[in-house]
């Protein structure tokens, strides 16, 4: 397992030769030591990303797409490495862990086929009658900052539409989980990505390295998953040399059901959305609004599915829900559950630290959740679900509404007519209509509001990465 910086195509030790541990979640014991990188190695990465860019830039956008489908086809025949090191360095369990996997190498599938749609057009302009041309050029170098939450995926669904827009890339995997992205290099190398065109820095400064990376105008994307408050100071660092912003940020996801859903498909949706990560995921259903005729029954039904959950090291067999991430997460969680029962809600289970070495918190499910508790305003990011009631539709889309985050929200009922149209009235840049899975490399993900900007999948995805050019010709 390599646990070096990754630049120009080799392993070297930073340059303070400094280094930090990641932790396992599961045990509080460290995995391995990382390299940290500083400023000098960025330069590195810089010139590196640099000298390659006008190669890849210049290749056909076959040739790239064919080093991309290879990436897949070697990730795919890995995916069980993969996934252990996820659990090991991010705790999910091991089925969840998986899942990423397999989603995080279907990103360099489905942008290998769309690195050869950079669709272009060429028209005749009606009052002067010049032709109007209009191409996508690379961008140029992007800085990805990536989260702890999904180690794997949320790299690739970056350096997937990068490479395939013809931009080298220079990563910045969260320290706490920079193991996974590490072990992906070695693929991009026997894939045939040119050496320059990927490079891996882990780093315990991260905001001086990205903010010394936004400031070289080398630098012309720069594309941020994580939280709201971290994307505005990377956004002001953008505005200095106009660095053009991808960012997926925060989100306080409603689920709303109403009277004439499904329970079953309600509450099975409803899992989907809450436990994925053990709800650490800007997508986690963060609210459940539920109609009041079937408060009860869909409370009672999804309290009885997160009690037979069960809990322990994602590494063994049978386990659903492993640790969150670290002990500041964990204790965040359980100051969100005391608040709101401080506040009158009601504990239909879990709701307290087990007595047990790792960063654990049990599946916790509050009813009557008042509107003033913190964890109706607040991320989670934890495996509580909270339930509130609601009398009319008209009262549920405006309490869903009110949040200044609109990454994705969850809505459940039988009549198609009334989901569409209550869809369109959710201020949210996805919806999951009677799914509580919304994430696919072929949608276009992103939020509305302070829920970020741009869109990452998709064939919005690879044209984060890319300029167009529009040439006005007579011939």
């Amino acid at each position: 397992m390599h646990t070096e910086l990754y630049i120009d195509g080799r392993w070297r030790e930073g340059a303070a030769r400094e280094r930090f541990d990641v932790v396992n979640p599961a045990t509080e014991e460290p995995l391995a030591s990382v390299a940290s990188a500083e400023i000098a190695d960025a330069d590195a990465a810089l010139e590196a990303a640099h000298a390659a860019f006008a190669d890849w830039a210049a290749r056909s956008p076959r040739q790239r797409s064919e080093i991309l489908r290879k990436i897949f086809e070697l990730m795919t025949a890995r995916l069980p490495e993969v996934a252990r090191l996820i659990t090991l360095e991010n705790g999910k369990a091991r089925a969840d862990a998986m899942g990423e996997a397999v989603y995080a190498a279907e990103f360099f599938r489905w942008f290998a086929e769309e690195a050869v749609r950079a669709d272009g057009l060429i028209v005749r302009a009606p009052a002067s009658g010049a032709r109007i041309v209009v191409q996508h050029k690379p961008a140029g170098i992007a800085a990805l900052v990536t989260p702890w939450n999904f180690p794997a995926a949320m790299g690739t669904r970056k350096i997937a539409p990068a490479l395939a827009a013809g931009c080298p890339v220079i990563v910045k995997p969260a320290s706490a989980t920079p193991l996974t992205m590490l072990a992906l290099a070695p693929l991009f190398e026997e894939a045939g990505v040119p050496k320059g065109i990927v490079n891996i820095l882990p780093s315990k400064k991260s905001g001086a390295l990205i903010d010394h990376l936004l400031h070289d105008p080398r630098v012309r994307v720069v594309s941020f998953t994580g939280s709201t408050e971290t994307g505005r100071k990377l956004l002001r660092s953008a505005a200095d040399c106009v660095v053009t912003p991808a960012m997926e940020l925060g989100g306080n996801a409603p689920v709303i059901v109403f009277e004439d859903a499904d329970l079953e498909t309600a509450v099975e949706g409803s899992m989907v959305a809450k436990m994925r990560n053990m709800g650490e995921a800007c997508t986690a259903a963060n609210r459940f609004y539920v109609h009041e005729s079937v408060a009860a029954s869909f409370t009672d039904r999804l309290t009885q599915r997160m009690a037979a959950l069960k809990m322990g090291d994602g590494l063994e067999e049978g386990v659903d829900v492993g640790p969150l991430v670290n002990a500041e997460t964990r204790d965040k969680v359980a100051a969100l559950v005391d608040d709101a029962i401080a506040k009158g809600a009601e504990l239909r289970l879990g709701g307290a630290i087990p007595n047990r070495r790792g960063f654990f918190y049990p599946p916790t499910v509050l009813a009557k959740v008042p509107a003033n508790a913190a964890c109706v305003r607040e991320e989670i990011f934890g495996p509580v679900a909270a339930i509130q009631t609601f009398k009319d539709q008209e009262e549920a889309i405006a309490r869903a509404n009110d949040t200044e985050y609109g990454l994705v929200a969850y809505v459940f009922t039988r009549d198609m007519k009334r989901g569409m149209n209550v869809s369109e009235r959710l201020d949210f840049g996805m919806v999951g209509l009677n799914r509580g899975l919304v994430s696919d490399p072929a949608a276009p993900f992103g939020g509305m509001k302070q829920s970020g900007l741009g869109r990452e999948g998709g064939h919005e995805g690879m044209f984060e990465f890319m300029e167009t050019q529009y040439i006005s010709a007579n011939w």
